[in-house]
């Protein structure tokens, strides 16, 4: 299958669109003929997404909000399904930083709160508004942007905790719409943006490799990371129908790499008969856990 026009006559939702990898992947879609709802937080973001995707030829619209807000985010869609006559991709780009203050041992309720609603609720609820439509059309595909830190190597609490509570839903809802035709995904990107960029996370990285937390490899990759564009091109393979058969999966996007978070699988390390055997002592679970 080729690349020309893979989303033609379809329309899209980039949520987090106005800039970064969102930018990136709105421009992408409209190129590949998608109609697109362009979302971010601030108005003169979108506006001026929207209005570089319309001056390349394409289609999309700006819609400026926070879809935290379950009211947005079904304005989005229903945006969507008046512009375009359906919603047929749903992306999730939306993202904000931890704050410098976002160790457990300092992170304040306030920044826990603001993170979480920033990545977890705006999932939530845009795929909230846009899964029943998609069900009763009997196809559509969902594409959210997960993380690296969800693994905890980058630490923090609130943004590893969003993105993974967004891997978990989102297999979660691949696993419920699967009878209906619609398709859930994960892409994992390394990217340059803003949340990637200045003093203070080139700091944070040196830190965390100070401290053992990322290798030497890791730690020059985040450093030196690649422009959007090269993440985009995954979120447009999933979007379009050449990904029909792919569905649940975790992906990641980092410049010339791309590659695939298994799903974890449970290693035996014992097993015991409950029904005539005692439970385990602390000395059975030393010999098998601490090795």
């Amino acid at each position: 299958m080729g690349d020309e026009r893979l989303l033609a006559g379809t329309g899209a939702v980039v949520v987090g669109g106005g800039s970064g990898i969102g930018r990136a992947v709105a421009e992408t879609l409209a190129a590949h003929g998608a109609g697109v709802v362009v979302n971010s937080r601030t108005a003169p973001a979108v506006d001026r997404a929207a209005a570089a995707i319309r001056a390349a030829g394409g289609r999309a619209v700006p819609l400026a909000g926070s879809a935290a807000d379950e009211s947005v985010a079904e304005r989005l869609v229903e945006t969507c399904v008046a512009e375009y006559g359906a919603i047929d991709v749903l992306v999730n780009c939306a993202a904000v930083p931890e704050p410098p203050r976002s160790s457990i041992l300092d992170v304040r309720q306030g920044d826990w709160r603001e993170l979480l609603d920033a990545h977890l609720a705006t999932v939530f609820n845009t795929c909230r508004a846009a899964a029943p439509r998609m069900a009763a059309r009997g196809s559509g595909s969902i594409v959210n942007t997960g993380s690296f830190a969800y693994l905890g190597d980058y630490g923090g609490t609130g943004y590893p905790a969003g993105k993974g509570a967004v891997a978990s839903l989102t297999l979660a809802v691949a696993a419920d719409l699967k009878e209906y035709g619609v398709r859930a995904n994960v892409v994992c990107p390394g990217a340059k943006t803003r949340l990637s960029t200045g003093a203070d996370f080139e700091a944070h990285i040196r830190d965390l490799h100070r401290r053992g937390l990322l290798d030497e490899a890791t730690a020059r990759a985040s450093l030196d990371a690649p422009p959007p564009e090269y993440a985009a091109a995954l979120y447009l393979y999933l979007a379009s129908d050449a990904a029909r058969e792919v569905s649940g999966a975790i992906l990641i996007a980092a410049g010339g790499f791309v590659g695939r978070f298994e799903r974890p699988v449970a290693t035996p390390l014992g097993y015991r008969d409950h029904a005539d055997q005692p439970p385990w002592t602390v000395d059975d679970l030393a010999r098998m856990v601490g090795r």
